[in-house]
């Protein structure tokens, strides 16, 4: 009887070794993994801040779903009063790839300003919904900037913008509030697809239809309160922290004054564990994560 007891005990063993190694055997290292920011039914996950309102008041209704696609809409308005807003995943990256399809609708909401005419933007290393003040217009982040054309002309998009941030280009650092990218212009209300490669605090570079447009580094702190940037009470700990690299922040949509879908967010994140041999390891991680690695 103890020997049929060991057989059963050693078949057992080898069939969860066997499965086991299975298991990890069809885990491809260099099979990305991507995770979608949206569910395409509702706006779980998202935090809501619109100047001059309090954290996650929708004011007007302006951040809605439709059709698996987040719609940035003005039905609610009579005209536009300074109400800019972001709607901001709740959790931070370092270190991803960020892709994305957007495209603007109609006409710009009356009272819009009119460099909002066909404009919007993704906020990238952005601080918190919760700690933008009530009155602030914009977050302190880097703006992959999102424009359309205006129908006739040339109008980029894929550009960078830098609310209380400084980017460095061609090794010098260029404290401009916008630049330039070098994409095409993408007239009436077609889908554009976009990506964006973010490396903590040391470069970024945005892509619009398989283009690469536009390479940053060394995003960080600009120090410079504009006034433009809405009412900042605690402008002395921006101003103190000039220089500082930023390294990480929240992912935040636009909405400023001029109707815009969004669909298809997806990110995948490249940090992660970067030893071979657990089984969660992946060739593309880029920044080590030591606690996350399985064996």
């Amino acid at each position: 009887m103890k020997n049929f007891y060991k057989l059963v005990f050693l078949y057992v063993f080898v069939i969860l070794g066997v499965s086991c190694q299975a298991t990890k055997e069809i885990v491809n290292p260099d099979l990305e993994e991507w995770i979608s920011l949206f569910n395409g039914v509702d706006l779980t996950g998202w935090d809501i801040k619109i100047t001059g309102h309090e954290l996650n008041d929708n004011f007007n209704n302006t951040f809605s779903v439709m059709d698996s696609m987040i719609r940035v809409q003005y039905q609610g308005y009579e005209a536009f009063n300074g109400e800019f807003g972001h709607l901001y995943y709740h959790k931070p990256f370092s270190h991803y790839k960020l892709r994305f399809d957007y495209r603007f609708r109609g006409e710009q909401l009356k009272g819009g300003p009119s460099w909002a005419v066909r404009n919007s933007g993704a906020m990238l290393h952005s601080q918190s919904a919760g700690s933008v003040e009530i009155d602030q217009q914009f977050p302190v982040s880097v703006e992959l900037q999102l424009l359309g054309g205006l129908g006739e002309g040339e109008r980029t998009t894929g550009n960078v913008c830098s609310p209380v941030t400084a980017v460095l280009m061609a090794d010098t650092i260029n404290y401009n509030h916008c630049i330039n990218s070098n994409s095409k212009t993408y007239h009436g209300d077609q889908w554009v697809h976009v990506e964006a490669m973010v490396l903590g605090g040391e470069k970024m570079a945005f892509i619009v239809e398989g283009d690469t447009v536009l390479t940053l580094k060394e995003p960080q702190i600009d120090g410079d309160v504009w006034e433009s940037l809405g009412i900042i009470r605690d402008k002395e700990k921006w101003e103190s922290m000039k220089g500082i690299p930023l390294t990480e922040g929240y992912i935040a949509l636009q909405s400023e004054s001029h109707p815009v879908d969004f669909k298809n967010i997806e990110l995948l994140d490249l940090c992660g564990c970067m030893d071979p041999k657990a089984i969660n390891y992946k060739s593309y991680y880029v920044k080590e994560k030591p606690e996350s690695c399985k064996y």
